[in-house]
């Protein structure tokens, strides 16, 4: 079948990950309203947040002030890059895009800019979290919209449930492997819909568990 070739970006095709930021030195160039929105997350994982911004928005600078991270009050450089693990640009200059990615690629330094992906060797995915579990929904940096439309329409149907049903599985696992049974062999996918989350919604994780237990066990 022939026809027009889609129209603008292209996607970026990537290998999905969580990174483990916990410690590790993070920068991030600028500090606005878009810059905030990728400061929380990273502070959110434990990071060592290090700010690169001639502006500080009143957000950015609370954080500074409260010892949540450092701000440099200046033009980015380089170097601000030296040691470190990850970057992330959000100033809206490409030409600032294109100096940090240029200074990441120089150092193997992964980089994220902002609306920008030319200047990116990593993308950041909508994210749906419930204790321990994490969907993630990546559009390749076409858009980022539908992914955040997508993040808020999942979101609103995995409920708290789903962390409870993840607690109890994960639970279930350790006994099996903590008698000497393999986890790989049971068939969980059957034993997940036997009924057990509407178990768990109901308030009745004890008779889910005693059905988990049935259906790996037997």
């Amino acid at each position: 079948m022939t026809g027009n070739p889609p129209t603008g970006r292209a996607a970026i095709t990537g290998y999905p990950v969580q990174l483990v930021v916990a410690g590790r030195r993070c920068v991030v160039v600028g500090a606005g309203r878009i810059a905030a929105r990728k400061i929380d997350a990273l502070l959110a994982a434990g990071a060592d947040v290090h700010v690169v911004a001639p502006a500080v928005g009143d957000e950015v600078r609370a954080w500074a002030e409260a010892g949540r991270l450092v701000v440099s009050e200046r033009e980015f450089a380089s170097s601000d890059l030296d040691e470190a693990w990850l970057a992330t640009t959000a100033t809206g200059v490409p030409a600032v895009d294109h100096a940090v990615f240029e200074a990441g690629e120089a150092r193997r330094v992964w980089v994220n800019s902002a609306d920008d992906p030319a200047n990116c060797s990593f993308t950041l995915t909508s994210v749906v979290r419930r204790g321990d579990l994490v969907v993630t929904i990546g559009t390749g940096g076409r858009s980022p919209a539908l992914a955040t439309w997508l993040r808020r329409r999942f979101g609103e149907e995995l409920g708290p449930e789903y962390a409870t049903l993840l607690d109890v599985l994960s639970e279930a696992r350790e006994e099996l492997r903590a008698a000497g049974r393999s986890s790989e062999d049971p068939d969980w996918q059957s034993a997940i819909d036997s009924g057990m989350l509407d178990l768990i919604r109901a308030g009745r994780v004890n008779e889910a568990k005693e059905i988990l237990r049935a259906c790996l066990w037997s």
